[in-house]
């Protein structure tokens, strides 16, 4: 099992808070540091404001050495996939080839009204097009030239370039679609990752996937499968209770929805999702400030896995 650090900047997160969770995630030997990409808070004022996804980790991947660095997932909205084929390449190579690069539909129409990015009603084909663009740059050989003609994107004769590091930049596609998009991590994903849901509904969701993989002449196990929770844990119950408070979560319900309590209730928990094979848990982190919940994983779960 690997344990990834994921975190939501948007709720309230400076440069410089971001990269010392990354910088003690390193330390602690966590195999990434994860973000998402959102310009907008749900809930709170968000103070003192969004960041930039990709700009934060090009800054993070020049201040860490060894931890992989990626979005969960970047938004298809905000960005023209020609511009992010760029940006995504640029940071894998000042990371000296740590980038993991997730891609999304975008789904929060209230930050792109908030900063006057159109939000189209159906996102779906912008996507697929937007993953065919991209790993299409990347995989383009030196020397030559790439074109593209979609309903929604226009490449002529790009250079491809520049080229990542990585070839190729593993590539996460998730979320809960049952029907297309297990077809769309078939065709071009690394990963396939579900946040935030039952055991009973990844299960569901990885056979999915595995199948379409067949569908599509795939090797299944060449997928790896990951899950995102919202994790809070307290070496007693009046600190796991603390922190819950602390990020607006009930003790209860995160109990039963994340991974939550003490730290052998998330060893029980994370036991579990591996059981229904769960290779990778992205360990949804919410307080900035309280860095000392990594130092108590890393200490007291962590190692039931290792």
């Amino acid at each position: 099992m690997k344990f990834r650090i994921f975190t939501e900047p948007q709720q309230g997160a400076s440069y410089a808070q971001q990269l010392a969770m990354a910088r003690r995630a390193e330390a602690l030997g966590f195999d990434a540091f994860f973000r998402s990409d959102h310009l907008l808070a749900m809930g709170g004022d968000g103070m003192p404001g969004p960041s930039d996804s990709w700009v934060t980790l090009g800054a993070i991947a020049r201040e860490t050495e060894t931890i992989r660095l990626g979005t969960l997932v970047t938004s298809a909205t905000f960005r023209h996939p020609g511009l992010l084929a760029v940006q995504v390449a640029q940071v894998d190579e000042m990371s000296g080839g740590r980038v993991e690069f997730g891609l999304g539909t975008g789904w929060f129409e209230a930050e792109h009204r908030a900063y006057g990015i159109p939000f189209p009603p159906k996102r779906f084909g912008m996507l697929e097009e937007q993953l065919a663009v991209v790993t299409g740059l990347w995989g383009t050989p030196a020397g030559e030239r790439f074109s593209f003609a979609g309903e929604h994107y226009l490449l002529e004769d790009s250079p491809a370039l520049p080229k990542p590091v990585q070839q190729p930049i593993p590539l996460i596609v998730g979320g809960a679609g049952k029907q297309r998009t297990p077809a769309l991590a078939a065709r071009f994903a690394s990963e396939f990752n579900v946040p935030f849901r039952s055991d009973a509904e990844i299960a569901e969701l990885f056979g999915l996937v595995r199948q379409a993989a067949v569908d599509a002449g795939r090797d299944p196990a060449s997928l790896a499968y990951t899950a995102a929770l919202t994790t809070t844990v307290g070496a007693s119950e009046a600190e796991y209770a603390r922190r819950a408070d602390r990020i607006g979560r009930d003790a209860a319900e995160l109990r039963r929805t994340g991974i939550g309590g003490t730290p052998a209730e998330a060893v029980d928990r994370i036991g579990g999702l591996a059981d229904i094979g769960v290779e990778t848990v992205y360990l949804q982190v919410l307080d900035f400030d309280d860095l000392e919940l990594l130092d108590l994983i890393a200490a007291e779960v962590v190692p039931a896995f290792r």
